[in-house]
């Protein structure tokens, strides 16, 4: 399939989701330092210190998850020659996820009172860029999904 606006934002929110992945393993491999850096609360990284598998089973779950919801986008974007079942109706829920978790933050925000406002403000806008790349890529493909 030859590279088209159409394809393309699907191409980036894909390739942001796999980044957003990597920066998960990151803190993995790196520790609690990592943590802390990226705004996930003192407690998250108190709990990697003390060796707790809690964090990192959490962190690698949300790992697998953006690495599949890259994958939903790589495949509709023509990136990979598999077609993923339910493409239109994963990459609608995607979409909704990602732009519901850059809406909701105020409301979500209490329940993590660990976490900076930093990393709220900066997380919830990567995901309203990638939720709106994925809204516009599955805008433009629908029809061909």
């Amino acid at each position: 399939m030859p590279t088209s606006a159409i394809s393309l934002s699907l191409a980036i929110a894909g390739s942001l989701s796999a980044l957003a992945a990597v920066a998960h393993l990151a803190c993995i491999a790196i520790g609690p330092q990592a943590y802390r850096f990226m705004g996930a609360g003192e407690r998250m990284a108190k709990a990697v210190e003390a060796g707790r598998l809690q964090p990192t089973l959490m962190t690698l779950g949300i790992s697998v998850v953006l690495l599949v919801w890259a994958a939903y986008a790589f495949s509709a974007a023509g990136l990979i020659s598999t077609r993923l079942p339910f493409t239109k109706l994963a990459l609608l829920a995607i979409t909704t996820v990602y732009l519901a978790r850059a809406l909701v933050f105020p409301l979500l925000r209490p329940a993590f009172p660990e976490n900076s406002l930093t990393f709220w403000l900066v997380s919830s806008g990567i995901c309203l860029v990638i939720g709106l790349l994925h809204a516009h890529g599955l805008a433009t493909r629908w029809s061909a999904l």
